[in-house]
């Protein structure tokens, strides 16, 4: 039954009773609004109680309305099978009202409403909605601040909503809206840039200080309608214009938009200090603005280099950005996100592949350029300008710089190390190098490298000496030596690829870096650290007599007592034990020591990274070293309590399918030694209740287990029936799951078929006739040797998959298609097998009326003889 207008107060007091802190009162009330839920006027009841003026102080009450009504959107707005959905004429009401309360005081539930509209945009819009852009635009033209304000909050999550549809036509749609839109957004935007920087003048002669905080609160909201405003021009120019680097089309807006934007943040730095005390709110308001706007000129220049590769804006903003990293005004030193931004910008400029010339391309116009041609100018007029901004000088000065300033660890740095050593390891290594600083520094300083190694190899060099030679290994005091030091070490450590060719790592190993190992002192653990990373990255200079050492060194290292030393250390060693090079004659008596470090370094770790990390470490071990048997009952109790541990944690679990495995096929025959710690865990990863992304590592962990049995056991020749349920599933993992049932049939030998014959019958009738040519090249040799095997029992099992076969062998596509005629040959070679091995029941099997019925309703002839034509055909494909 439909609700209507005269429910609404009871809806009133089941949302105002939902919010009770009484359970009693509370539960009831939310069981009744979950049975509301699919009732016919349930989000237009929601919908008044929203919009009512008398309720406007009711916050609270209106706000989970709102969550409600966007709940509802997403269970109910598209129309399912399981339930009716919203009728078009309330969905035509809710379009119409929702239109008309855009002027929403409150801001959660402001926002609240964009986003239904933005989600009912992206099923309705422009089919069922096309008025709604239009609609909104009208409105803007006379709206006041606050309605303006909300009504760009509704374009931005609209907008981004339909960004993200892909279709050809949804594409063409938005491509549409961007021009349609572009303008007025634009000069709003310009607009409002000049009434903040007024605004912000007077604030900073403190004009403002008799003024009311209604003036300060429209400010506030301009600033904020401005900012909601800069990132809908951002999705217009990256979603509205296909890149340029595709379409070789100059995109007009970036040369119009870039200038600007980078005028704004300069004219917004100034007020950034003077702010940071006494406005805090647009203190606040300008540290996101000035990052936003640099982080929207990086995505400019990723989506359409080309245009963005102009002079009138290429030059100056790379300019500003490597005039702000080398020589930053006071106000910009502690603005980190600013200036993260800032190397982003210079780094993706100076990786950026379309102003690297390029020696592929296709035919545009036989009389014209070809695309290449056209590539291969702008491209060229693009390096001319990079090398105008970039002349050596200024490239060693920024090498420099960011080695000598960015790449020094600061008191804070310390602190932040001394309380968590492992966050710190992980943040000063994270792939996520624009969260902070010194990684994006580091980040920008390899591609700098990358682009001047000839030039930059000597600076580094120099640098590295002249830090050394400051501080020697004896040295462990906290100086800027000891930390110019640590930032030498780290840029030799990026780019060893490079260096290798103006230093030698031996000399520099045993001239340096083996003496500080010998420094145990606590602050030697900043050096320490370094030198793990640098053992790890210069793994191929590292060669005969010096494996030995560094190997030793290592294992030292994992001894520290700081975990960061210690992890750095155990991720040098993945990378030495999985090098092509790795000497296990060397490493052989250092393995149990590099165990019982392991495992000591696992159980100590909290972080699921650190976890992950040393357990690679464990995995790539077993995986490399020929000894493991000795060490197997440590690794079977380390395996157990880390399962037992991981509970809930897939990633992790997964991991440790991968390092089970390893163990495994490193036992070999003498696996079953593991049994009683393996078995389980196999039993839960391919059980129909586990999560489904253990899934793919359980099987091949099974799969290793069964190649290295030496025979069946009981628990494991009961697995069997889960194979079937997993391809009742899915086929994703056909061509294991096939290698799993050879391993079976093999090893498990007639125990195996007398316990689990209707499962392998239900798994190939399952698979043959419904899986593509591909799946079936999987399964056809597993039935060769089922064959093979109990030739007289199997055939009569699985009468209809061999009924199939037959099927495929009359009936067969076009033989010149090669994985047709394989699957056509391969099945004959199986029925062939039959007829040698049990010629009664081949015979048998094709005189079947059922099999007659079958091939006569593909228009085979009903006179044909079945066995002769299948002679014809192994005549014609078997040798």
């Amino acid at each position: 039954m439909a609700l209507s207008a005269s429910d609404l107060p009871a809806m009133y007091t089941l949302l105002a009773n939902s919010l009770s802190r009484d359970e009693s009162v509370r539960k009831p009330a939310e069981a009744a609004l979950a049975q509301s839920e699919c009732r016919p006027g349930f989000c237009s009841c929601l919908m008044e109680v929203i919009t009512a003026k008398d309720l406007a102080a009711q916050v609270d009450v209106r706000l989970l309305a709102s969550v409600y009504f966007k709940n509802s959107i997403n269970r109910y707005w598209r129309n399912r099978r399981d339930s009716s959905g919203i009728s078009v004429e309330e969905k035509i009401h809710l379009r119409q009202k929702l239109l008309s309360h855009l002027r929403e005081d409150n801001y959660q539930i402001a926002l609240t409403l964009a986003v239904l509209i933005s989600k009912i945009a992206r099923i309705d819009y422009p089919r069922d909605w096309p008025e709604l852009v239009s609609t909104l635009a009208q409105q803007l033209q006379s709206a006041d601040i606050l309605t303006s304000h909300r009504i760009f909050m509704v374009l931005f999550r609209t907008l981004k909503e339909l960004s993200t549809k892909r279709l050809t036509s949804d594409q063409r749609t938005f491509a549409e809206i961007s021009s349609q839109f572009f303008d007025y957004s634009w000069h709003l935007w310009q607009r409002d840039v000049q009434t903040i920087l007024l605004g912000f003048s007077a604030l900073a002669q403190n004009f403002s200080s008799n003024a009311s905080k209604l003036h300060h609160d429209d400010l506030y909201l301009i600033c904020e309608r401005w900012f909601l405003c800069s990132k809908i021009i951002r999705q217009l120019i990256i979603s509205g214009f296909p890149s340029d680097a595709k379409s070789f089309q100059e995109v007009w807006p970036v040369k119009e938009v870039s200038p600007a934007m980078l005028n704004a943040i300069q004219s917004f730095l100034p007020y950034y200090l003077s702010f940071q005390e006494q406005h805090h709110k647009f203190w606040n308001f300008l540290q996101k603005a000035c990052s936003k706007l640099m982080k929207i000129l990086v995505t400019i220049q990723r989506r359409h280099p080309y245009s963005f590769g102009d002079k009138c804006v290429l030059p100056p903003v790379m300019n500003f950005c490597l005039n702000k990293i080398t020589d930053p005004e006071p106000e910009i030193v502690s603005f980190e996100q600013f200036l993260i931004q800032c190397m982003s910008m210079a780094k993706s400029v100076l990786e950026c592949k379309e102003y690297k010339p390029s020696l592929t391309g296709r035919v545009m116009d036989e009389n014209g350029l070809t695309l290449e041609q056209m590539k291969k100018n702008i491209s060229n007029a693009v390096a001319g300008v990079l090398t105008s901004l970039l002349p050596s000088d200024r490239v060693i000065l920024l090498c420099k710089l960011l080695i000598r300033r960015y790449f020094v660890l600061t008191a804070s740095d310390l602190e932040e190390w001394g309380q968590n050593p492992e966050s710190f390891h992980h943040e000063q290594d994270s792939v996520l190098w624009t969260e902070k600083l010194r990684p994006c520094a580091e980040a920008l300083y390899i591609v700098l490298f990358e682009n001047h190694s000839q030039l930059l190899g000597p600076i580094v060099v120099s640098i590295l000496q002249e830090a050394m030679n400051a501080c020697p290994p004896s040295i462990s005091e906290i100086t800027p030596a000891l930390l110019l030091k640590d930032a030498a070490y780290g840029a030799a450590a990026y780019v060893y690829y490079e260096l290798s060719n103006y230093m030698s790592f031996k000399d520099w190993f045993n001239g340096a870096l083996s003496l500080e190992l010998k420094n145990d002192h606590p602050n030697m653990r900043i050096i320490h650290r370094k030198v793990g990373l640098i053992l790890g990255q210069w793994v191929s200079e590292i060669k005969d007599d010096t494996r030995r050492p560094v190997y030793c060194a290592l294992i030292k290292l994992l001894q520290e007592k700081d975990l960061c030393v210690r992890l750095a250390a155990s991720r040098s060693l993945y990378f030495h034990i999985e090098d092509a090079n790795f000497s296990e004659q060397d490493f052989s008596d250092l393995l149990p020591t590099c165990w019982d470090l392991c495992f000591k370094l696992v159980e100590e770790v909290q972080e699921f990274d650190s976890k992950v990390q040393v357990l690679n470490t464990i995995s790539v071990l077993i995986a490399n070293a020929s000894e493991v048997v000795s060490f197997a009952n440590n690794l079977v109790q380390f395996f157990q309590k880390a399962w037992e541990e991981s509970s809930g944690e897939s990633l992790l679990q997964i991991q440790l399918l991968t390092a089970l495995k390893n163990f495994v096929v490193a036992l070999g025959y003498q696996s079953p030694i593991c049994y009683n710690m393996l078995l389980p865990i196999l039993q839960i990863g391919i059980s129909v209740n586990s999560p489904d992304e253990l899934l793919e590592d359980s099987m091949l962990l099974w799969e290793a287990t069964l190649s290295h049995a030496p025979s069946m056991v009981p628990q494991l020749l009961g697995y069997f029936p889960c194979l079937v349920e997993i391809l009742e599933r899915s086929f994703d993992h056909l061509k294991v799951a096939a290698s799993i049932t050879e391993g079976y049939i093999i090893l498990g030998g007639t125990e195996f078929l007398s316990m689990h014959a209707s499962s392998v019958a239900k798994l190939l009738d399952l698979v043959v006739g419904n899986v593509n040519d591909r799946g079936l090249l999987s399964i056809l040799p597993l039935v060769d040797i089922l064959i093979q095997c109990f030739p007289m029992e199997v055939p009569q099992l699985i009468n209809a998959t061999l009924q199939k076969f037959i099927f495929i062998c009359l009936t067969g596509g076009d033989d010149h298609d090669p994985s047709k005629a394989a699957v056509k040959a391969s099945s004959a070679a199986i029925l062939a097998r039959v007829l040698v091995m049990n010629t009664n029941y081949l015979a048998q099997l094709t005189a079947e009326p059922s099999l007659s019925v079958l091939l006569q309703k593909t228009g085979f002839p009903v006179e044909e003889n079945i066995l002769l034509c299948l002679v014809d055909v192994w005549l014609d494909k078997v040798s």
